[in-house]
């Protein structure tokens, strides 16, 4: 436990000297300002650059704050996640490519600790992120808007952040697996694409898959409560990234360091 505590702390330093943690929180911020600024502002924009002629008027009603921040979630479902996977594709398979990964594990570091040190320092550099940009978009959509209760906000936040929590997860495992981060990145993508597209073409067989977690966010805001098939999806979930994680040491036992 020591061990796997230095070893996170070195991560948290890591991510402090490749500047992570001040440019992933303000993308995410800046992803999650901007659907309630551009919602609030976009008849002021159309009118500025629209060529109307006189007397012709734009009335666009405005959408609802669940809307908004369902708007929101959508930019961290495309640029979020892809921002995700740029950031940490290379967490441990540019270790091996460079390394670094035989130097620490030739020393009494076992793979536990190296593979949870990582997934760790990674899980909290998301989740700072995340609740960043959640709760900048929050505050501007209860400021333009009518006002999201506080409690199906974090409900909210809590699910998707769950989903993201899983693309993590199958990220460091496949970052494990191969040295090439490229392919362990579009291993991610492809896997969370094929799920959802799976999950939209058959969705009541496909109640309990991860990526309907998103669509379960939607009813929370919009009042329909925490059904039975979101703790089904949030179980599955939950135990998808309990396997992975403990598969994970144990097949990078396997393989190459160098």
């Amino acid at each position: 436990m020591k061990i796997a505590w230095v070893l996170f702390r070195k991560e948290m330093k890591e991510s402090a000297r490749n500047f992570k943690w001040i440019w992933m929180p303000i993308v995410f911020m800046i992803i999650g300002l901007t659907e309630p600024l551009t919602a609030y502002y976009l008849p002021d924009i159309l009118d500025s650059i629209g060529d109307l002629p006189d007397g012709a008027v734009i009335e666009i009603p405005p959408p609802s704050s669940p809307e908004i921040l369902m708007s929101t979630i959508g930019q961290f479902n495309t640029l979020g996640v892809l921002l995700i996977v740029l950031s940490f594709m290379s967490t441990i398979s540019g270790e091996r490519k460079n390394g670094t990964a035989a130097m620490v594990l030739v020393k009494p570091v076992s793979y536990h600790a190296y593979i949870y040190s990582k997934w760790a320092g990674s899980f909290v550099l998301l989740w700072v992120s995340y609740l960043a940009g959640m709760v900048s978009s929050w505050y501007y959509i209860n400021l333009l808007f009518e006002d999201i209760s506080a409690d199906r906000f974090f409900q909210s936040l809590f699910v998707y952040g769950v989903w993201l929590t899983f693309i993590l997860t199958m990220l460091i495992f496949f970052s494990s697996l191969v040295k090439a981060s490229g392919l362990a990145a579009f291993s991610t993508i492809a896997i969370s694409l094929v799920l959802s597209f799976i999950s939209g073409t058959l969705p009541e067989a496909m109640k309990w898959s991860p990526s309907r977690l998103s669509s379960y966010v939607a009813d929370i805001l919009n009042g329909l409560g925490w059904s039975g098939d979101l703790n089904a999806a949030l179980m599955v979930t939950g135990l998808v990234c309990i396997l992975l994680l403990f598969l994970t040491p144990h097949l990078f036992r396997k393989k190459e360091l160098t």
